[in-house]
C-alpha cells in the first residue's frame, strides 16, 4: 500500500499478549509450538525488525519482565528500543535499565496483603466448569471478578482490570500501561502509536489505547498487527 511516509519522531508501542503474540495458553502442552506457547513467531520476530528501520519499536506488557523475555526472547531488552514490563514500571531503553517502581513500596504490605488473601479465597469459591482446558472464559467468570474487587477494595487507590486471556491486572491507580508514557514523553516523539487487544472498557489497554497522547490502534492477533504497521509504514 503507498503510504503517506510516517511524520519524524514517531513511536510504535506494542502489547504482548494478544497483539504481538498469540495469547499465552495454560492449555498449551509441551511441543505445542508458538500456537499455544505464546512466543512470538520468527515472521513476526523478523517483521518488528525490519519497522525498526522505519520507526523505533517499544514494547509494553503487564507481566513481569520474565514472562516477556519468555514470549519475545532473552534477548529482547536489545532487540527492542524500549521495554516496558509491569506497564513501564520496569523500563529498559536501547538495551539499558531505566528506572523501577515497587507496588509494595508504593501500597504498603497490609493493603498488598488483603488483596491477596481475598484473591486466594475468592479463587477458591469459584464454582468454575468441569476441569477442562479451554480458555475462552465463557463464564465470564473475570468480569464478575473484577467488578467484585472493585466494590470490596473502592477507595483504596486500586486498578483492577481483565489482562491476557486468563488473569487479572491489579495496580495502583494510574500504574496502567499509560505509566509508560511518562517515560517516552522526555524523548519528544510528535507521535506514539499504540497497538493493543483488550482495548474495550475494562481490559489493559483501555487506558493506553483511549490517551490523548496515543494515536491508538484496536488489533484483533498478531497476523491483524502486521497488517495495520505495513499500511502504516511501508
Amino acid at each position: 500500500a503507498a503510504a503517506m511516509a510516517p511524520p519524524p519522531s514517531a513511536l510504535c508501542l506494542f502489547d504482548v499478549d494478544g497483539t504481538l503474540t498469540a495469547p499465552r495458553q495454560a492449555s498449551a502442552g509441551r511441543g505445542c509450538g508458538p500456537a499455544g506457547s505464546g512466543k512470538i513467531s520468527a515472521e513476526m520476530a523478523a517483521f518488528l525488525q525490519r519497522l525498526r528501520q522505519k520507526v523505533p519499536v517499544g514494547v509494553v506488557g503487564g507481566s513481569d519482565l520474565a514472562k516477556i523475555r519468555e514470549q519475545l526472547g532473552e534477548d529482547v531488552t536489545e532487540k527492542y528500543d524500549y521495554v516496558f514490563s509491569e506497564n513501564g514500571l520496569v523500563a529498559y531503553k536501547n538495551g539499558k535499565f531505566l528506572s523501577k517502581q515497587s507496588i509494595q513500596g508504593h501500597l504498603g504490605e497490609d493493603i498488598l496483603q488483603d488483596v491477596i488473601n481475598y484473591c486466594l479465597s475468592y479463587i477458591a469459591k469459584i464454582k468454575l466448569p468441569k476441569k477442562r482446558y479451554v480458555l475462552t472464559d465463557k463464564e465470564h467468570i473475570r468480569e464478575k471478578f473484577v467488578a467484585d474487587l472493585q466494590r470490596e477494595f473502592a477507595g483504596k487507590g486500586l486498578t483492577f482490570s481483565i489482562g491476557g486471556q486468563i488473569s487479572i491486572d491489579v495496580f495502583p491507580d494510574g500504574w496502567d500501561k499509560r505509566y509508560c508514557l511518562g517515560i517516552v514523553a522526555k524523548d519528544g516523539y510528535k507521535t506514539i502509536y499504540f497497538f493493543g487487544d483488550k482495548t474495550m472498557p475494562g481490559g489493559n489497554d483501555y487506558e493506553i489505547f483511549t490517551d490523548s497522547r496515543t494515536e491508538g490502534h484496536s488489533v484483533t492477533s498478531p497476523q491483524d498487527t502486521r497488517r495495520i504497521c505495513e499500511e502504516l509504514f511501508f
